[in-house]
């Protein structure tokens, strides 16, 4: 595709962590050292070491985590920016933490605010499911969204249990209490899905995460906004953002309560975005969804420099 074509950036969420991630774009862009650089100092921490080095239960942590793929994700942006990518996209999405990542890079506030956010975000996640025990379950299968809801609606009882992502037309993961999210992986043989327990840090994306969507509401007043400069899709709503930082503020927050629309917001994508995609370090994950999504459109990673 002619690099003239219409460019959408990708952002990934959380779960695209690895030990070494970001490293190469390190070693080969003095624009990536200096994010990794500012990191380090903005968080007090050797998040550049953590990445690079692990260990692997450390960075796995939510808090740390979040923090890292933000760092990773903007370092490898300036560096492409450094070799040619248009410094400003066509439009932006980012799934679940990745809409802050999107969300930067359309100009919504700058790297050290974004990066203290998705620190408190993680952070905030984190005490919200040690304070409230939950888990998730993948269904996979001919998933659709009422299906999904009878799932949940079924294996439920007194307890909370949602869809909280629906990552691909063959995949959506549901959250809640523990023992909802067991009713409905063994409910699930019958309504036709297979289930999968993750093994995740809480009930991501239900009203279990009420008390860190509190937290957020009130970090998010605290940053400087300015109105995006280019579309920045929405992970509630699967539609762009309005252009107002009060209404972007209410969709990340509730973002921690409600499902991730990913299929959603990328067959809207699909439709209305015609062009590039390009998928930012670190990991494929979002490449491999969009082969489910929509098998025509391609998605250039850049988990590594090309």
């Amino acid at each position: 595709m002619p690099d003239t074509a219409p460019l959408t950036i990708l952002c990934p969420g959380q779960g695209a962590q690895a030990v070494g991630m970001g490293q190469a774009w390190h070693e080969q862009s003095d624009a990536a050292r200096k994010v990794f650089d500012q990191a380090n100092d903005v968080l007090g921490l050797d998040l550049k070491k953590l990445c690079f080095e692990g260990p692997a239960e450390d960075l796995n942590k939510t808090d740390v985590a979040q923090a890292a793929i933000y760092t990773v994700s903007v370092a490898c942006h300036r560096a492409l920016v450094d070799t040619g990518m248009p410094s400003r996209p066509d439009a932006v999405a980012g799934l679940s933490l990745g809409e802050f990542t999107a969300l930067h890079l359309a100009g919504c506030f700058d790297f050290a605010d974004g990066l203290k956010l998705v620190r408190l975000r993680g952070q905030a996640m984190q005490d919200a499911a040690d304070a409230n025990p939950g888990t998730m379950v993948a269904l996979t299968g001919e998933v659709t969204e009422e299906a999904v809801n009878a799932l949940c609606d079924k294996a439920r009882g007194d307890s909370v249990l949602v869809p909280a992502n629906f990552n691909n037309p063959m995949q959506v993961v549901v959250s809640g209490s523990a023992d909802a999210c067991e009713r409905a992986a063994a409910a699930a043989d019958e309504a036709g899905f297979k289930a999968i327990p993750l093994t995740v840090a809480g009930a991501f994306h239900s009203p279990l995460m009420q008390p860190a969507a509190d937290r957020l509401a009130q970090a998010l007043e605290d940053v400087t906004w300015s109105n995006p400069t280019v579309p920045v899709i929405a992970n509630v709503t699967a539609r762009p953002h309005d252009p107002d930082p009060a209404s972007i503020r209410q969709r990340l927050v509730e973002q921690l309560t409600h499902p991730v629309r990913w299929t959603q917001s990328m067959q809207w994508a699909v439709e209305n975005l015609p062009g590039q995609y390009v998928e930012l370090a670190p990991g494929k994950v979002l490449g491999g969804l969009m082969r489910r999504i929509d098998r025509g459109t391609k998605v250039k990673n850049f988990a590594q420099p090309a």
